[in-house]
């Protein structure tokens, strides 16, 4: 099973340090590929699309995400099972459906304010960040949310109880023990801003193509070893965000049970 699963990305990584230009053909160890890479101004700018909007999606996607879960496991509120199935909508959802819909939202959108206000838009940037944003928020949650119902509420009326008001049993209770799995659903977020492309392609516009957009583009020309840099850089990006998103996750479910154990000694 491993090696199903290991076997392409290995393969990719060899070839895309090859100095043949047929790709899957070997021709001897060269770099080459990489510093074009880093050379091409349209790759650059690809790359400075995906980080702008991988950035502000993941910020307010996160903000968003964890109210979200502090609300579905702190309050009792009418409408919260309805709230509760279709905020983890975007994940069940195929991502092509997504994509028409917020096609479609834009579309509309930008008529209707052309027509009462007279306002002429057209898609680009904050398109594909809102769209990020509205599949972010999901993910997110569920992660925050497994945090928030593993803390101890006890703590948070402790604090009350000691005259702290709202904001500052959040600030000084809530949000350290959460903070672990907010960063890790940040990390998420980013991860997968950083690798959309069905979503993406659909609600871009001229001048703001992401970089796995224009990769796809290129492919559809055919696989060349630029391609094979471009997905290695891609593909260690993801990895890395991924690593420490789950890394975080194990840690603070590791402190979590030192706290336990301790607890109970005492």
């Amino acid at each position: 099973m491993l090696i199903f699963l290991y076997a392409p990305i290995i393969l990719l990584v060899v070839y895309s340090f090859s100095a043949s230009r047929i790709p899957g053909q070997w021709g001897g160890f060269t770099s080459e590929w990489y510093v074009k890479l880093f050379e091409d101004p349209r790759i650059q700018r690809t790359i400075g699309v995906s980080i702008r909007v991988a950035l502000v999606s993941t910020v307010i996607s996160t903000m968003l995400g964890t109210m979200s879960a502090l609300a579905l496991e702190r309050f009792k509120f009418r409408g919260k099972r309805v709230f509760d199935a279709l905020l983890y909508l975007p994940i069940i959802i195929p991502d092509v459906t997504m994509a028409v819909m917020m096609l479609m939202f834009f579309t509309q959108a930008f008529d209707l304010l052309n027509l009462v206000f007279g306002i002429g838009l057209s898609k680009g940037f904050a398109t594909i960040v809102v769209s990020h944003i509205a599949f972010n928020i999901a993910y997110v949650s569920v992660v925050v949310r497994a945090r928030v119902a593993g803390m101890d509420a006890t703590l948070e009326q402790a604090a009350s109880d000691l005259y702290a008001s709202r904001w500052q049993a959040f600030r000084y209770v809530t949000l350290p023990l959460i903070a672990p799995g907010v960063l890790g659903g940040a990390l998420l977020a980013i991860t997968l801003s950083l690798d959309d492309v069905v979503v993406t392609q659909f609600v871009a516009g001229p001048g703001s193509t992401t970089l796995p957009v224009y990769v796809f583009s290129l492919i559809r020309k055919g696989v060349t070893p630029t391609i094979n840099a471009v997905s290695v850089i891609m593909l260690v990006a993801s990895l890395i965000l991924v690593a420490g998103s789950v890394g975080l996750q194990r840690a603070s479910a590791a402190r979590g049970r030192q706290q336990l154990r301790t607890t109970g000694g005492k």
